[in-house]
């Protein structure tokens, strides 16, 4: 009978451990990539909100300009990826949201054209490290069997982001106009978001300060197990 009991504590105490586990990776995950959803979105509202009129913007340009974005975006994302995998995805992210803040002011403060295109490409090469980033820090931080839960909250922001930025991007720009939309969310990345991530985040399970030393060390292990061997289990 106490066998049974203490059975039944343990079990209970290492469900615990797993919830608080997922409360400390998860948010900050969720909000990163959602405000990385969120910059790729913004030229959007603002041309909603009359950028292509104020800066003489034709139809075609703004195509132009909104493809230039997905460009370097292409070209980045395995380099990304490669980076966050053998280097640190703690770093990876805290530049790439700091230079998508100064990217995200910056446009506020355009005056032409050629500015314009040369920053929405630097802003698809910077967050294009984000996606990559957080499914190896997901593969950092989850067992091989929670990887694909954790990786579904990933993906919700997207939708969830959609959600409450139309509401919030409109009465920006309604409110102040397109610059201020643009400055306000910078700042506030390059301040809050940044320095949360930095503090908050670490790049291997060790370094977490909650956890089971027993589940930090599956996690590792899996992470430092052959592919062969890991398939076989």
């Amino acid at each position: 009978m106490q066998s049974n009991t203490s059975t039944v504590t343990s079990s209970t105490t290492a469900k615990l451990a797993v919830r608080r586990w997922w409360w400390a990776i998860m948010p900050i995950v969720f909000i990163t990539y959602s405000l990385a959803y969120l910059d790729r979105a913004n030229y959007g509202f603002a041309s909603a909100a009359g950028i292509n009129s104020d800066l003489g913007i034709s139809k075609g340009l703004s195509s132009l300009i909104g493809a230039l974005f997905f460009l370097g975006y292409f070209f980045f994302q395995i380099p990304g990826a490669i980076y966050a995998e053998r280097r640190s995805v703690k770093k990876l992210v805290f530049w790439s949201l700091i230079l998508r803040g100064a990217c995200a002011a910056l446009t506020g403060m355009v005056s032409n054209i050629p500015s314009l295109m040369a920053i929405r490409f630097v802003l698809g090469v910077v967050e294009a490290t984000v996606m990559p980033a957080m499914l190896v820090f997901i593969a950092n931080c989850f067992t091989k069997s929670e990887r694909s839960r954790a990786n579904t909250f990933l993906i919700l922001g997207n939708p969830v982001t959609v959600l409450w930025m139309s509401v919030v991007s409109g009465y920006l720009v309604n409110s102040f106009g397109w610059r201020h939309m643009f400055h306000r969310r910078g700042l506030a990345r390059r301040g809050l978001g940044g320095e949360i991530w930095w503090f908050v985040v670490k790049d291997k399970p060790a370094q977490v300060k909650i956890g089971s030393a027993c589940r930090k060390r599956a996690i590792s292990m899996q992470r430092c197990m052959p592919s062969s061997l890991r398939s076989s289990r």
